[in-house]
């Protein structure tokens, strides 16, 4: 039985990719890019969507990286900007993990039940897929 949903934020649910300059803001530790990238979902129907699947006890996960640009104070700025924009949204999740960039994301995974990630990151999915009972999906062709 399915147990937990997982999703990416970056290039999955946050159009980070989309910011103009984004890469250059976060080279100078500016966490604006999280802030400020646009939803590539109607995130409405994603929160409706969410509410219903968690009231069935399926349990909502975001796993995303931190900059490869990080210090510790850069950090906490980047996991306040994320939380921050999901709050925005109106996503509610059980859980949000923001974890160093690279981090294996199935470490984040419910073991003894079905785990599910949405992530727009090939090497994610592949290593997600590799431990049991979890499955990955790529964003750009399933529809969330």
């Amino acid at each position: 039985m399915l147990k937990m949903i997982c999703f990416d934020m970056d290039g999955t649910i946050a159009d980070l990719y989309g910011v103009p300059n984004w890469l250059e803001m976060l080279r100078v530790y500016s966490p604006a890019p999280y802030a400020i990238a646009n939803p590539l979902l109607d995130m409405r129907n994603l929160a409706d969507l969410l509410y219903a699947i968690r009231a069935r006890g399926v349990e909502i996960r975001v796993i995303t990286w931190l900059s490869k640009e990080t210090n510790s104070d850069f950090d906490k700025l980047v996991r306040k900007a994320k939380r921050d924009w999901l709050a925005e949204q109106g996503i509610e999740v059980d859980s949000v993990r923001c974890v160093p960039y690279g981090t294996q994301k199935a470490y984040y995974r419910n073991p003894d039940n079905i785990n599910i990630l949405f992530d727009d990151n090939a090497e994610v999915r592949e290593s997600f897929e590799g431990f049991n009972n979890c499955f990955a999906l790529d964003p750009t062709e399933n529809d969330i």
